[in-house]
């Protein structure tokens, strides 16, 4: 089967281009019509006629057109497909009651669109105009999701959703925090949910002004209150820091029962392990296809979407495999001081930070950890010059800062060409950033037209690429895939290797962390009230103290050697709590 997409964004419709696509068509050239104009000025490509040349691929100036040709075990009718020559979603995840089932890929695999479908928002077309519901039946006819269906028609299902962008949550509803929850609660567990989500303080306040991180948790704490059979969470933990993002994936997987079934789609390796019994792998081209691989348990689908290789599929997903390392207990050895402070301490409207002692080494990576709201960007920024403590002292170095707020870094660049905005990174770090990064296909793009983790990995290539003492990056993970955190993290790690080279990352997925830093600074203290500079310490040293205020301790996969929570109160959590080696290595 041959798959043919138009990107209608990038196709011009004669602009630049008097339609080369159809002129050079094989097909077009001998009178027939694969490639036709449309009445938008756009063009459509018949896939029963196109023979897979790829003339026409190569050919277009603007690159808006991409020819699959599929094996023939996955020629099965589509999900779904978003108009002709669209996106293709070619299976959905299954739910299973009394477990937790986790959905992993990387962006534009179709995730969302699935778990969509699965929550009834949208309505699946079997890859037509429109499909009833019968059709539907019959498509899934034999499998546990067609049974799924038929209690959704027959209303023995409930649904709550929380869906994965929660911006337009202010937009639908003008109100206080905590008349949108009493308006959704079904369950009468309202007290006991705003305790769990440590809502109490924000009851008051109106939705329009919540932070992200606020905002989530009501979106989230809304679904617990929801009555129902089915809960879908798309992207739960974004916005979260390290301890929130334990304590909803704890809720969560408690919410699975003989009669509630669970489904989380989630980046974060770490707590998408901790948080799911079973998980599916999507795969695909992102942007073109999505296929769903069958359930496997957390660990293994990981371990093979780390590794490229989906073994009962028999496919390949990457070209090469990702690798992580045992980090032996080493501390960090001392170089030149490229700066430190003492007794720094600012004040902010009602909160204190300060920072007693410290020093950063040259050639040093310092991951930061802390809750949100205790400091952290504060403390960077002062570092970056940003902002000037009230006292204390600080010596001041030559700082490259990529902010936390992505539109920060855009202002009176929002119009720039990408290939212009990193014309640094490009003539001195193209291998080392740009194409590890995969900036290129971006660099005819306006950066205002940018999806946030495309923006994200600019921003990461632009700050890196200029000339400084010190780079400090806040947030890099956000907005990424697991594959894009992943291989991110290998980027920034190589880059400070190789051309020796001093960072600070703050962030709040714990295996970036954890591959990037060879050195911590934790926060301690109380969100919005103080906070506490704690460090630099060792990287075994900071990761024991920060591991042991969550509660939690990490183990290594004995396969792939990344970093896992241990369950709690499990021989392994227990044994490594005795030892008081919260971080294991």
């Amino acid at each position: 089967m041959r798959l043919a997409f138009v990107d209608k964004e990038k196709c011009k419709g004669g602009i630049d281009c008097p339609y080369i696509c159809v002129n050079v068509c094989p097909i077009n050239r001998n009178g027939g019509q694969c490639i036709v104009k449309t009445k938008d000025s756009k063009v459509i490509i018949d896939e029963n006629l196109c023979i897979g040349c790829g003339i026409c691929v190569k050919r277009c100036p603007h690159k808006a057109i991409s020819i699959f040709n599929l094996p023939e075990e996955l020629t099965r009718q589509p999900v779904h497909r978003f108009g002709k020559n669209g996106f293709v979603l070619y299976s959905i995840p299954q739910p299973m009651f009394n477990k937790v089932v986790g959905v992993l890929g990387v962006n534009g695999i179709g995730k969302t669109t699935a778990v969509k479908i699965l929550a009834g928002v949208l309505e699946p077309n079997l890859g037509k105009d429109k499909a009833s519901f019968d059709e539907l039946l019959e498509f899934f006819k034999g499998s546990k999701v067609q049974s799924f269906f038929e209690d959704l028609r027959d209303k023995k299902i409930k649904i709550a959703y929380k869906p994965q962008s929660i911006d337009f949550i202010p937009r639908l509803y003008n109100g206080k925090v905590e008349d949108l929850l009493r308006k959704v609660d079904e369950s009468n567990n309202f007290d006991e949910i705003v305790e769990e989500f440590d809502l109490k303080k924000i009851l008051s306040n109106d939705i329009r002004k919540l932070s992200g991180g606020e905002l989530q948790r009501v979106a989230i704490a809304a679904t617990f209150l929801k009555d129902a059979n089915l809960y879908i969470f798309d992207e739960p933990t974004s916005y979260l820091d390290i301890k929130q993002r334990i304590q909803v994936a704890k809720l969560i997987r408690n919410l699975a029962s003989e009669k509630t079934a669970v489904l989380a789609v989630e980046h974060d390796l770490i707590i998408l392990d901790y948080m799911t019994d079973l998980t599916n792998i999507m795969f695909g081209d992102p942007g073109h296809y999505g296929i769903v691989a069958g359930l496997k348990t957390t660990r293994s689908a990981i371990n093979e979407y780390l590794d490229g290789f989906l073994k009962a599929e028999n496919i390949r997903i990457r070209d090469k495999p990702i690798k992580f390392f045992d980090k032996p207990p080493a501390e960090f050895k001392e170089t030149k001081t490229l700066t430190s402070w003492s007794n720094l301490k600012k004040k902010l409207g009602s909160f204190t930070l300060s920072a007693e002692k410290g020093e950063i080494f040259e050639n040093q990576v310092i991951g930061v950890l802390g809750e949100n709201g205790i400091g952290k960007t504060s403390f960077v920024r002062i570092l970056a010059g940003e902002i000037k403590a009230d006292s204390g002292n600080f010596d001041k170095i030559k700082a490259s800062y990529k902010p936390q707020y992505l539109n920060e870094a855009l202002e009176g660049h929002e119009d720039d060409l990408v290939v212009n905005f990193v014309k640094d990174a490009v003539k001195n770090y193209n291998i080392e950033l740009i194409r590890p990064l995969n900036i290129q296909p971006l660099f005819m793009k306006k950066l205002i037209n940018l999806s946030g983790g495309e923006l994200q990995r600019v921003l990461i290539a632009k700050t890196l690429s200029e000339d400084a003492d010190i780079y400090l990056l806040d947030e890099p993970s956000a907005y990424l895939d697991a594959d894009q955190r992943v291989k991110t993290a290998k980027v920034i790690k190589d880059y400070a290797m190789n051309n020796k080279k001093s960072l600070i990352i703050v962030d709040h997925d714990l295996l970036f962390i954890d591959m990037v830093s060879d050195s911590l600074i934790i926060f301690d203290g109380e969100p919005a009230v103080h906070g506490e500079v704690i460090g630099p310490l060792p990287m075994h040293e900071g990761m024991n103290l920060f591991l042991k205020k969550l509660g939690i301790t990490l183990r290594r996969d004995l396969e792939s050697k990344r970093p896992r929570i241990n369950k709690e109160d499990s021989r392994k959590d227990r044994e490594q709590k005795s030892k008081g080696e919260y971080y294991y290595v």
